[in-house]
């Protein structure tokens, strides 16, 4: 049995998780190359594997279920707004994400491993960071996912999630990712403890409409997530 197999199944257990072997190996397998990248090219400051999979991987998977329930929304809200009865026959498109300033793929490949129905992009200005993450995409067989060596503000595709974590400030986030924004979508920015002195300074493009807290297994600290709306 692999080593970290027993906590990342009582994570799992503790954020009312359900993924099959296959996914819960895929984890494991990018926390083994997070671990091997970080030794040569210092992707991330927590080098232990047991911390990676508590402050990164276990962090990450804290915003799936609340992610699926907006993206859910959204999909009826599209529905909602098709003509006559083409809501029966149109097929659906993916859903888009963009995860702006991935760095070592967090929360990007985290999402993509455990929602496969979601194409994921994720975007870093360092060109060793993308590097990383399109060998996890090459080596864990993720089809849905993609690196991208960009700055935000050149992005033109429209996205129906934009996600972040521990990026900049609110007001940075949405200013700089605006125009990948696709209509009706929604920003998805994780947090610490709840930024609300940052709400203020927010451009009118953006708005606050939900804050909800996070409780990430094995962590001790203030975690929550802010939904904007364009």
């Amino acid at each position: 049995m692999r080593k970290l197999s027993l906590p990342l199944r009582q994570g799992l257990d503790a954020l009312g998780l359900s993924l099959d072997e296959h996914q819960q190996n895929q984890l494991l397998d990018y926390v083994d190359l997070m671990g091997k990248w970080t030794r040569v090219y210092n992707l991330t400051a927590v080098r232990d594997p047991k911390e990676m999979l508590t402050h990164h991987v276990l962090d990450s998977l804290s915003v799936v279920l609340p992610m699926r329930r907006q993206l859910e929304a959204l999909r009826i809200e599209r529905l909602g707004n098709l003509p006559g009865d083409q809501d029966k026959v149109a097929p659906q498109k993916p859903f888009a994400l963009l995860d702006v300033g991935s760095g070592a793929g967090l929360p990007g490949v985290v999402i993509a491993i455990t929602c496969p129905e979601i194409q994921v992009t994720c975007l870093d200005a360092v060109a060793k960071k993308v590097a990383f993450i399109q060998q996890v995409a090459a080596t864990l067989r993720l089809s849905n996912l993609a690196g991208l060596h960009a700055r935000i503000e050149t992005i033109a595709q429209a996205y129906d999630i934009i996600s972040s974590r521990a990026f900049s400030s609110l007001a940075d986030f949405v200013s700089g990712s605006h125009k990948a924004l696709a209509a009706g979508g929604v920003w998805m920015a994780m947090k610490g403890k709840n930024p609300e002195e940052e709400f203020a300074a927010l451009p009118n493009m953006a708005k606050v409409f939900h804050v909800e807290q996070l409780q990430v297994p094995g962590l001790d600290a203030q975690r929550c997530l802010v939904w904007m709306r364009g």
